[in-house]
């Protein structure tokens, strides 16, 4: 135990990585579970790492892009609707808070004064997303279809009115509609096909 309390050590082992885990302590040190909790306990306390949430840990000097948290603090999960629409230019306007997609429970986190929203989406219908590389770091994101078919079922399930302000002609519409049958939902590729007219 007393390798792991050396900082500079663990420093030099775990500082690179983006983000760490009591995992990773075991795996670099090879300690138990116990001793690798106590250790992110004790750094945490003194302020020498940053708990972003539940065994999810940085480093407090890391700048790491919002679009990499958002896949990294609820996993798996990928980023969609209107963040995703404004990142590929479908929607005019910017959109700043990240709402993710997830097969597990819906969930809201805010991390570093961010608010992260996930929305539970079924397994048959977790797809149409690819990864984007910035400056080295990765992060998961719909496609413009895709993006567009989830905000549109998440609209009808809460009762609001699809989305009007998009630029249709940027929109494959096979794959749009390949991407609603997904859901099996009559109503949703009914209202998609009249939205694209």
């Amino acid at each position: 135990m007393d390798k792991l309390l050396n900082w500079p050590d663990f420093q030099r082992k775990l500082g690179k990585q983006p983000l760490f885990s009591w995992l990773d302590v075991r795996r670099e040190f090879g300690v138990s579970k116990s001793a690798a909790l106590l250790t992110l306990h004790r750094y945490r306390k003194r302020g020498l790492i940053e708990r972003l949430r539940q065994n999810i840990y940085t480093m407090p000097s890391s700048v790491l892009p919002d679009t990499f948290l958002a896949n990294h603090l609820y996993e798996p999960s990928y980023i969609s609707l209107e963040f995703a629409l404004s990142y590929h230019r479908i929607i005019p306007e910017n959109v700043y808070s990240i709402t993710s997609v997830t097969p597990k429970a819906t969930r809201k986190f805010t991390i570093r004064g961010k608010v992260f929203s996930y929305r539970k989406i079924k397994m048959s219908a977790y797809t149409g997303y690819h990864v984007i590389r910035q400056r080295g770091i990765g992060f998961a994101i719909a496609e413009p279809e895709k993006a567009f078919v989830d905000l549109t079922y998440y609209r009808l399930r809460s009762g609001s009115q699809p989305l009007q302000r998009i630029d249709k002609e940027k929109l494959n519409r096979d794959k749009v509609l390949r991407y609603a049958k997904m859901f099996d939902n009559a109503k949703l590729v009914a209202v998609i096909i009249t939205t694209l007219r």
